[in-house]
C-alpha cells in the first residue's frame, strides 16, 4: 500500500534500478562465463534435429550467478 502511494505521489520511476543492476551484474566475469556456457549449450542443442538434452542446468547457473550479484547491490538503491 505504501509503495502504491509513493507511485501515485511521485509518478513512475524513469528507470527500474533492478534492471540497471542486473545489466551491470551480467557484465561481471562470473556471469559472462556462465552466459557463455548457456549460449554454447543452446547452440549445441539447436544444431541437432533430435536431442534429449536441454539447457536447464546452464540457465539456472546463469540466473543464480546474476541474482547472487544483484542481491548484494540492490538494497543500496532502495529508499
Amino acid at each position: 500500500m505504501v509503495f502504491e502511494e509513493k507511485m501515485i505521489l511521485n509518478g513512475d520511476p524513469e528507470e527500474d534500478p533492478l534492471e540497471t543492476i542486473r545489466q551491470k551484474c551480467e557484465e561481471t566475469e562470473h556471469c559472462v562465463h556462465t552466459r557463455e556456457r548457456l549460449e554454447a549449450c543452446e547452440t549445441r542443442v539447436g544444431s541437432r534435429s533430435e536431442s534429449t538434452e536441454d539447457c536447464t542446468e546452464e540457465l539456472f547457473d546463469f540466473l543464480h550467478a546474476r541474482d547472487h550479484c544483484v542481491a548484494h547491490k540492490v538494497f543500496h538503491s532502495v529508499k
